[in-house]
């Protein structure tokens, strides 16, 4: 009679709780033999055989691909953000990065959503290089998320390092959970705003944040 291989994965143990409360759910990082072990079970359960030559290779690649979907667990916002620069002779006015294209992946369902991010801010003790503004939505959207979280991650990361008088992000984006699953509505966008300072108090600096963003002139 013959018997099945089956393939042992050793358990994950939790590492004691220690500092923030976030520390008690870390888990030993899985091997990349786990990994791929792991999509090896997903794509058998789905009901195909990872031993076919079009999917030997699949779990490997699916590894591989996920350290770049996900790098943004791996890079501090506090690094990206770290060089400020304070001789802007006396600007005060907004300053605005609109349209940073990003893809990143629910929570929920694990399935991408992509969309544009817009960043506003007043400066107050100095400002950053355009592209940082870029890169933090980049290291925000290369976790698993909400839209919602990142929307406030990305404006805290920008308040803590910069201090700003004011602070305004948009994101928005489509949801492939909406349009590939459940109750499948192509083309449905979703907004998500965070206002700080200035624009949470003041809803003329939201009205012509969001007229600066939304006007094709500019």
């Amino acid at each position: 009679m013959s018997h099945e291989r089956l393939q042992m994965i050793p358990v994950v143990k939790s590492l004691p709780a220690e500092g923030s409360s976030a520390d008690k759910f870390r888990v030993r990082k899985p091997s990349q033999a786990e990994a791929e072990a792991a999509i090896r079970t997903l794509l058998h359960w789905a009901g195909d055989d990872p031993s076919r030559e079009g999917l030997v290779d699949t779990p490997r690649r699916v590894a591989e691909a996920f350290k770049e979907y996900f790098k943004g667990y791996a890079e501090d916002p506090n690094e990206i953000l770290d060089r400020v620069f304070e001789e802007v002779e006396g600007y005060q006015d907004m300053i605005l990065v609109r349209d940073i294209p990003f893809h990143s992946h629910c929570e929920h369902h694990m399935a991408p959503f992509f969309g544009k991010a817009h960043i506003g801010y007043y400066p107050s003790k100095g400002v950053v290089g355009l592209s940082k503004l870029a890169r933090i939505v980049d290291l925000y959207a290369r976790r698993l998320q909400t839209q919602e979280t990142m929307t406030a991650q990305i404006a805290t990361a920008i308040e803590e390092a910069l201090e700003p008088r004011g602070i305004a992000v948009l994101i928005e984006a489509e949801h492939m959970c909406m349009t590939m699953r459940g109750v499948q509505k192509q083309g449905s966008t979703t907004l998500t705003t965070q206002y700080r300072g200035l624009f949470r108090d003041n809803p003329t600096e939201q009205v012509r944040f969001f007229t600066m963003v939304k006007s094709p002139g500019l």
